[in-house]
């Protein structure tokens, strides 16, 4: 649990709360020095109520709301024995360097959570002064953004790795997801002036060439780190809600055996091999073959929808480390039993 206050001030005596008890309008301090109160001191809700003269119920919503505002954060950590097994068997089995598997959540943006504060508590252990970090798209690599927490700042620079699109939000803009990782870890951001899609391969290639755009892509490919989405083949998946492709061309790609991206870039099929076709070559970004040589590649998937893409990103050998759920870890191991030539 953490809570973000704002400076010490003196504490406040029962009037300054008895406002509480009759309005919903309560301030950022007093619901930052109830949370700090109980959280951070250890005191209970009754001596809370008697302390500041409100009912306990006032105490339970006061507590309520600094959540809802995101002054307190409650994480649950896992015992690593819980997945211990599968993160070896992951390491052994696709060469990687390490597993961030957090534990199962039924709730989808629950679940998102629970895994973007495993990478983000990483990172905050790992990144050092001076590191580039390479920032992918989509929900998954946004929600480390918002679960970020660092205990100290560091001097990185977040750099897009791909375009941006103003179709999808702030969840489809790297540029978005760096200036928060910047903000949260006090370093810099640098934007890729670019969009992430074009539907022309001439332009895409001319804006490769343009100064600015080359620049960026040449500092994401110098990363130490890269944080980067894996994405499935659905109808329904962010490309055909943001116009990249219709449902149409996803259905045919699956039909010649692509299962997924890396990145939103490099389409492959379940063995890990590119798979050509009319959907590949139209993304301004960082490529499988640039990713490979960054030391570290975070590859993030929490949606049990892409099991056969995640098996098939760690078999492009990109991938460093992988975070996803258990039962995902579970299903990949099972589905390279079977696919395995």
């Amino acid at each position: 649990m953490s809570t973000r206050a704002p400076s010490p001030s003196p504490a406040p005596g029962p009037s300054s709360f008895s406002a509480a008890s009759s309005s919903t309008s309560m301030s950022t301090e007093e619901l930052t020095r109830i949370a700090t109160l109980y959280y951070v001191d250890g005191q209970t809700q009754e001596e809370l109520s008697r302390r500041f003269g409100i009912s306990r119920a006032t105490v339970g919503r006061m507590l309520k709301k600094a959540q809802d505002l995101g002054i307190v954060e409650i994480r649950v950590q896992h015992h690593p024995s819980l997945t211990v097994d599968l993160e070896r068997e992951l390491v052994r089995r696709f060469g990687i360097s390490r597993a961030l598997l957090s534990v199962d959540h039924a709730d989808a943006e629950k679940q998102r959570a629970l895994l973007a504060a495993l990478v983000a508590t990483w990172l905050d252990r790992n990144l050092s002064d001076g590191a580039i970090v390479a920032v992918g798209m989509g929900r998954n690599v946004s929600a480390v953004s918002e679960h970020a927490m660092p205990a100290t700042r560091r001097a990185a620079t977040f750099v897009c790795a791909i375009g941006g699109s103003y179709r999808g939000g702030e969840t489809m803009n790297p540029d978005h997801i760096c200036r928060r990782l910047a903000a949260r870890f006090g370093g810099e951001s640098e934007t890729l002036y670019a969009p992430a899609m074009v539907d022309d391969i001439t332009l895409r290639a001319a804006l490769l060439e343009n100064d600015t755009v080359r620049q960026t892509l040449d500092k994401a490919r110098r990363a130490d780190i890269a944080l980067v989405g894996i994405g499935d083949m659905s109808e329904d998946s962010n490309m055909v809600r943001m116009g990249w492709f219709s449902a149409q061309e996803i259905t045919e790609a699956k039909r010649q055996g692509i299962v997924g991206d890396v990145m939103g870039y490099d389409f492959i099929d379940i063995h890990g091999r590119s798979a050509m076709g009319p959907i590949q070559g139209r993304v301004v970004g960082l490529s499988t073959q640039d990713l490979t040589r960054i030391p570290n590649v975070i590859a993030i998937a929490g949606e049990s929808s892409k099991t056969t893409a995640i098996l098939g990103a760690l078999r492009t050998g990109t991938i460093n480390t992988l975070a996803t759920t258990a039962t995902n870890a579970m299903a990949v191991l099972h589905l390279d039993d079977a696919t395995r030539r």
